[in-house]
């Protein structure tokens, strides 16, 4: 028995955010940005839209392409680092707006690497034949961390001029603040018998040692309170990013972990048809196609639509690639992602 991707869908919010609406708020400007992370547009959530509200879309979007009901669905796993509240997490309230019934909800919480991880524990349970039919939902709402105050710049609503105090703030934070878009993505799974098609294998990392090279580091059991005043003056409740530090990361293990499971199930680079990575950068996408020697037609970039998404990256690619390319029966695919934890790792997938 393998675990089958049986429909996709997905989600982005209308606001398209350009460049040029960012330099509004902060020093920046559309060359700035495309030059170090090669992101064009990203798109931001409506002020009453939270993360939940973005999934629902997506998963009725998976699952009207599997053919199944909603009814069906007997297993929601959801993977987000930004959930509508401190706690419940997204799981539980996006059961009550899709309209599921006591179907188990599970919240995990690894950030980028999300949706893998989330990906290996719906395949445990299709094979342990606990679950048939699973939701994996990733979905992001990155607006919220961000540093601006004036969203009526940003959302375009407005082209009135913020105070310097403001643009200075912001432009503290432009390194990290250019760089997300909201954004939702989702899978139906399901049991497969052909044995030929399906989830052949995922190989997953963490390593503690590198938390604080992408984190918040404000909020938490690790304060009291759990939130300070000083906390928001200071910037802390904006994700620090040490950028060097993600790169030089990032070529080595992501490399290092696609070679590893292709090594262990006995396939070349050759035999891989398409490579879904992380948007998280495509000067980081870039540098590992090069280190491993990837042709262009095997890759597909969505990241200068959409900035990163976090834990919807994966399944918004792949949704997209799928059409793009038009893959077909028999294609391999190699997943592979890296985000905060440090969390890590590649999954492979035949068509």
């Amino acid at each position: 028995m393998r675990t089958a991707i049986e429909g996709t869908g997905m989600y982005v919010p209308d606001h398209v955010i350009d460049n040029n609406r960012l330099a509004k708020v902060m020093d920046t400007s559309d060359e700035w940005i495309q030059r170090r992370t090669g992101i064009v547009t990203r798109h931001f959530a409506a002020m009453d839209q939270a993360t939940s509200d973005m999934a629902v879309p997506a998963a009725e979007m998976a699952v009207e392409m599997s053919g199944l009901k909603k009814q069906d669905i007997d297993y929601v796993i959801f993977a987000t680092m930004t959930p509508d509240y401190y706690f419940p997490g997204a799981g539980s309230v996006f059961q009550q707006k899709f309209g599921l019934d006591d179907v188990p909800c599970l919240d995990i919480r690894q950030q980028c690497a999300g949706f893998l991880y989330g990906l290996q524990l719906a395949d445990a349970m299709i094979r342990s034949e606990q679950r048939s039919q699973i939701l994996l939902i990733g979905a992001e709402v990155h607006a919220g961390f961000m540093p601006w105050k004036s969203w009526d710049v940003v959302l375009g609503h407005s082209d009135k001029e913020i105070t310097q105090e403001e643009f200075n703030r912001n432009t503290r934070f432009r390194d990290r603040a250019v760089l997300f878009g909201d954004g939702a993505g989702a899978f139906v799974l399901s049991s497969s018998v052909d044995d030929n098609r399906g989830l052949e294998d995922v190989v997953l990392h963490t390593d503690g040692n590198e938390v604080d090279k992408m984190w918040v580091k404000a909020g938490g059991s690790a304060y009291r309170p759990y939130f300070d005043p000083q906390m928001f003056k200071e910037g802390d409740t904006t994700p620090i990013l040490n950028g060097r530090e993600v790169f030089k990361v990032a070529v080595t293990l992501l490399p290092n972990v696609v070679n590893e499971i292709l090594k262990k199930n006995g396939y070349s680079l050759g035999d891989v048809d398409l490579f879904v990575l992380h948007q998280a950068n495509l000067r980081i996408n870039e540098a590992v196609q090069k280190r491993l020697g990837i042709p262009d037609h095997k890759v597909y970039n969505n990241i200068q639509n959409y900035g990163n998404t976090t834990a919807a990256t994966l399944p918004l690619v792949f949704h997209e690639a799928a059409k793009s390319y038009s893959l077909s029966s028999g294609a391999l695919v190699c997943f592979a992602a890296l985000g905060s934890g440090l969390n890590w790792g590649a999954a492979l997938y035949r068509c």
